[in-house]
């Protein structure tokens, strides 16, 4: 897996793409078709980066209740367009919930993740994987034989594990044994999540912090 030089992101960005994605869901439930890339769109964001959106829905106390979250872990397609497709799938395509009706995106709190290119874990001894990932800054792929299980930084914070128990789950995840992470031939990617969310529907957007 290639390394390029990570971009940057900046507040504007961020508004950029929280705003691309809520216009790419509301042009997706009026015309039922995907949204265009924007004329405006920065040079930045024609790189490949992996990205989640996730749809957020307050309940009557003001809580948070998840209303979709669909995304792409790898890098393998220009972040705008990644936005904007991640955006409409959230919406529509969470087979966990049902599609979101365009009157409801009034109650919606839209948030993206641009996640950093995974980078490979280079380690003689796995037991070194336990002080080199961070929780809270880290998410984490794992692959071996064919297959592979990927974890959001957000996650283990969430659950409040361990080191040792993001591992396991990474490795469930890839429908591999908990404890597959001990052998040298799986690989281990790191990455990171930067986070932009409204404060209220389709209001400020502000970083995240997890």
């Amino acid at each position: 897996m290639e390394q390029n030089q990570e971009p940057s992101y900046t507040l504007e960005d961020g508004k950029f793409l929280v705003t691309l994605a809520r216009k790419s869901i509301l042009n997706f439930l009026t015309f039922n078709k995907l949204l265009s890339q924007p004329e405006d769109t920065p040079a930045k964001f024609l790189e490949l980066s992996g990205v989640f959106v996730t749809l957020n829905k307050p309940d009557e106390h003001g809580n948070k209740k998840l209303r979709g979250c669909i995304g792409y872990p790898m890098p393998d397609f220009p972040l705008v367009h990644a936005t904007i497709e991640a955006a409409k799938s959230s919406a529509v395509s969470d087979p966990r919930f049902p599609i979101v009706e365009i009157e409801e995106m009034k109650e919606i709190l839209v948030e993206v993740t641009i996640l950093t290119p995974p980078k490979l874990m280079q380690v003689k001894d796995p037991k070194e994987y336990l002080k080199k990932i961070k929780i809270g800054r880290d998410g984490l792929i794992v692959k071996s034989g064919g297959r592979s299980g990927l974890l959001l930084p957000q996650v283990p914070v969430e659950w409040n594990w361990t080191v040792k128990e993001f591992l396991e789950h990474t490795c469930g995840k890839a429908w591999l044994s908990g404890d597959c992470w001990k052998d040298l031939n799986t690989e281990i990617y790191s990455f990171s999540g930067i986070i932009y969310q409204e404060v209220e529907p389709n209001g400020e957007v502000v970083p995240k912090e997890i």
